[in-house]
């Protein structure tokens, strides 16, 4: 099967030749391509019933790796199973125009910082608002994912919001949306909300300084974006109410740790293309994309996010910040169990046994186990993708 790494290595010649890549691009690039591979290390595990054995090398662990998100998203998930709330949620989608693209280009991190800041601050105000929740001051609770990509790899910049249908009250008790239990805020209120909050950011920072490197930032540029950004109408998009916490997992574990593009989607690389799977309809039907090999590659990179950004964040109630506290008035005021360890532990043993999944059993024989026999010590450090695309074009030594 074709992988993202077999990209890389086919076309990161072609690609670097023209192309210089920014420090988290290339550790990214590093990482893909020596995954799971000899060079990072690994065990030699052997049978003890029919003498099968194999290589079980390391994972990068870089989160722009589509091999590596299962195990984070697995642990990710399970931290969010004692925050989820018995009421409905609500997964609304906040869209960037394309107009700021060029912006992102030159102020990735600014950027980000900002349409989270905005978003959260729309979420939060609108909460607060008696009309919509009868209760003055009330905390939400949500999370913000963010996503900068389309089916085909193109740059569209958006958040996922998931959203607990109401509110902690200044007074410890929970209330719910005025309107519906599962209807939060009309779309059109918080478009216009969340285009003011982000234009008046964006003007503030033109003025200061901060994204001085806007290539649309003379007089000129800027003064025709400012009238189409006003002139457009942004886009907040509500999904379909989400019904309780088995479905706000199951969404979650969909959005949260999703990569630009899996090696399932990818079906072919070949010595000029790379052909992959993209969403044809809503309806799950599948269409096959072609790309030339260094537009693929230029594409995925446009997604390696600035180092240290965080992709998820939590808000209200859920902020860690004060999380310990309002987390557990919300759940004594919807009349929850407050979360037990060990409980919790005890259900993923659980899970567990009736998966019957172990993963010490032989793949081959399924009777004996696996132990490990030697170990294979990785690279020190990894070469620049420059030398690695050197090295393999001369062969091996």
């Amino acid at each position: 099967m074709a992988t993202l790494a077999d990209a890389l290595r086919q076309f990161g010649r072609t690609y670097l030749a023209t192309h210089a890549l920014s420090t988290p691009q290339a550790k990214a690039w590093r990482g893909i391509v020596a995954c799971r591979t000899g060079a990072l290390g690994g065990q030699l595990l052997a049978c003890d019933a029919c003498g099968h054995n194999h290589w079980q090398y390391h994972s990068c662990r870089n989160r722009h790796c589509p091999q590596c998100g299962a195990r984070a998203k697995d642990a990710w998930l399970q931290g969010r199973l004692a925050e989820v709330l018995p009421v409905p949620y609500a997964h609304l989608v906040f869209t960037l125009p394309h107009s700021l693209n060029g912006l992102y280009g030159a102020h990735p991190r600014w950027l980000i910082d900002t349409l989270f800041s905005c978003t959260a601050q729309t979420l939060t105000e609108f909460a607060a608002n008696p009309q919509w929740m009868g209760a003055t001051g009330g905390t939400p609770a949500f999370s913000l994912v963010l996503h900068t990509w389309t089916q085909d790899l193109r740059l569209h910049i958006h958040l996922h919001a998931v959203m607990a249908c109401g509110v902690l009250d200044q007074d410890g008790q929970w209330k719910t949306p005025t309107r519906k239990p599962d209807f939060l805020f009309p779309v059109e209120a918080l478009s216009k909300v969340f285009r003011g909050k982000f234009l008046a950011a964006l003007a503030r920072a033109h003025h200061k300084g901060d994204i001085a490197h806007d290539p649309q930032g003379d007089t000129k540029a800027w003064c025709a974006r400012q009238r189409q950004l006003y002139k457009h109408d942004w886009v907040v998009y509500a999904k379909t109410p989400l019904g309780g916490p088995a479905q706000v997992l199951e969404y979650l574990s969909r959005y949260t740790h999703r990569t630009a593009i899996s090696n399932e989607r990818i079906r072919a690389v070949t010595d000029e293309e790379v052909v992959f799977s993209v969403r044809a309809n809503d309806k799950g039907g599948k269409r096959q994309e072609r790309l030339p090999g260094d537009e693929f590659v230029r594409r995925f990179l446009l997604h390696v996010l600035p180092t240290g950004v965080k992709r998820i964040r939590h808000y209200g109630v859920l902020a860690s910040s004060c999380k310990g506290v309002k987390l557990k008035a919300a759940r004594t005021a919807l009349q929850m169990p407050q979360s037990n360890p060990q409980a919790m532990e005890s259900a993923q043993g659980f899970m567990a046994r009736v998966a019957k999944i172990d993963v010490g059993l032989c793949p081959c024989c399924k009777v004996g186990y696996l132990h490990v026999t030697a170990v294979l010590q990785g690279q020190a450090r990894l070469p620049s993708p420059t030398c690695a695309v050197a090295q393999q074009s001369r062969g091996p030594p």
